[in-house]
């Protein structure tokens, strides 16, 4: 599959799951700006049918090589980037996976259960990172108790393997170059910034700054019936370049730590 076809098959299956991103788009499309994509992400767990690894298999036979990888104490995470050596404007591709080690029994059992109920077929395809929620329908009660957990584990036991979020490239705006700007006019038209950790995470000195929309609220078909849940984000970033004057291309673990909490239960 070349890149366009992957990006745009990923791209259309996360605008069906959160509209609001939608609208983001096409209101700074509106503004006459060009919309480039700095990265990608994915969450996983670290069972080793289904982690990284096995994620990322799409993206290395399209050419892409793993840069950098980074910690999340408080999250329980690790994460690895991941680059295009040759094509430059080809997105960033960010992979998570959570500890489950690091977390009680019912956890564990629960998303090991979880990837026992995926076919052999979709545990050997590249293609596992279109696979979505592929063991059935959820219980809202075991989302619940995920959730005192780990938001992270319920996300991905709700909404399975598919883009979490895509994230804006402020260095390709024209009119919104200053990330605060670009806050303040979202919500002018009604979206909520994610105020974790501050509206904009990091500084001009750690050479990135970011920030994101709160995830859109959806209703999910559950066991028990249909519940309205946050699904996924969409994220802003503006880079600065380094002493040597190439752009600063990896991530800050402190401020990617808090732009997970865009999908966090929020009051609208």
């Amino acid at each position: 599959m070349q890149l366009p076809q992957l990006f745009d098959r990923l791209w259309n299956d996360y605008i069906k799951q959160n509209p609001a991103v939608r609208k983001v788009y096409d209101l700074l499309i509106s503004e006459g700006e060009t919309i480039v994509n700095d990265h990608i992400a994915f969450r996983t767990f670290d069972d080793d049918r289904v982690n990284i690894e096995v994620l990322s298999k799409a993206f290395i036979k399209a050419g892409y090589l793993h840069v950098s990888s980074y910690e999340f104490e408080e999250k329980h995470l690790f994460a690895r980037h991941f680059e295009h050596p040759c094509q430059k404007d080809a997105p960033r591709v960010f992979i998570s996976q959570l500890k489950t080690k690091d977390f009680s029994p019912f956890l564990q059992q629960t998303i090991t259960e979880t990837i026992d109920k995926l076919s052999e077929e979709i545990l050997n395809s590249p293609e596992i990172i279109f696979s979505r929620n592929s063991w059935g329908k959820p219980s809202y009660d075991t989302y619940m108790q995920l959730l005192t957990e780990s938001e992270y584990a319920a996300w991905v036991y709700v909404f399975g393997f598919r883009a979490n979020h895509f994230t804006v490239s402020l260095n390709s705006l024209k009119k919104y170059q200053d990330i605060r700007d670009l806050n303040k006019f979202l919500q002018q038209n009604s979206f909520i910034i994610n105020d974790a950790g501050g509206e904009v995470k990091g500084t001009p000195e750690e050479l990135l700054e970011q920030s994101s929309i709160r995830s859109g609220v959806i209703t999910v078909e559950f066991i028990e019936g249909n519940y309205e849940i946050p699904s996924c984000y969409y994220e802003f970033a503006k880079r600065y370049p380094d002493k040597n004057g190439r752009l600063y291309s990896g991530f800050i673990a402190k401020s990617a730590d808090k732009i997970f909490e865009s999908t966090n239960f929020y009051n609208q």
